[in-house]
């Protein structure tokens, strides 16, 4: 079988497009508007870029009426946005995060989390959530579609800190990913979670690769 997604007439009824990119990392993005408004929501169009220094980046689709995303434009005018790990016990917040709601309402209003604010701006975090990016604002890239929602808000930014919950940490000071159980998504209304891992290493490696791969301070 073929699939053009540029053809009207298809054999499938439902896209395989995002059902093979999978899994996608959640960016479970809280942010605050210049008027003090607090947002939350998820975008699986997310991922980090490179680490020296650590940059990370996501896109935003606009709506239908062409407005753009809250965490696009909060991002832009204030500089700053958090990510927040989306994970097996906050699913359920995640998924309420999603609503489209108006730029004045509070997605935590609607949420069963606790708010602490970040160090470096005055966004808000999920104190549940077991790790943060305080990411700083770099750029904005706009990429137009065939339609309103097609069109893509690419947004870049630096991670400024990062903020662990020790008990997801393990006694060599690696990240237990396993114990906090991200969630990714997947194609269609599917996500999966990370409960399992196993290690695999490069032949022939050098030692500096060997240490980057590792996340090894060089």
């Amino acid at each position: 079988m073929k699939y053009d997604p540029n053809e009207t007439e298809r054999p499938l009824a439902h896209s395989p497009f995002k059902a093979l990119t999978v899994p996608r990392p959640i960016g479970w993005l809280s942010s605050i508007s210049e008027d003090g408004v607090e947002n939350i929501a998820p975008y699986s169009q997310w991922q980090n870029l490179t680490f020296d220094p650590p940059m990370v980046m996501f896109a935003a689709n606009q709506y239908p009426d062409g407005r753009r995303k809250d965490t696009v434009i909060n991002a832009e005018k204030t500089g700053w946005f958090v990510w927040n790990m989306a994970t097996w016990d906050l699913r359920d917040a995640v998924n309420t995060s999603a609503m489209a709601l108006e730029a004045h309402e509070n997605e935590f209003d609607r949420l069963d989390v606790t708010k602490v604010t970040a160090d470096l701006s005055s966004t808000p975090m999920v104190a549940e959530s077991p790790f943060h990016y305080e990411c700083k604002y770099l750029t904005t890239h706009r990429l137009p579609g065939r339609s309103n929602v097609g069109s893509i808000d690419v947004v870049y930014a630096t991670v400024e800190r990062i903020h662990l919950d020790e008990q997801y940490l393990t006694d060599d000071g690696r990240v237990d990913i396993t114990a906090a159980r991200p969630i990714a998504r997947m194609g269609y209304f599917d996500y999966t979670v990370v409960t399992e891992t196993f290690e695999m290493r490069v032949p022939g490696a050098d030692a500096n690769a060997q240490a980057g791969l590792g996340g090894n301070p060089q």
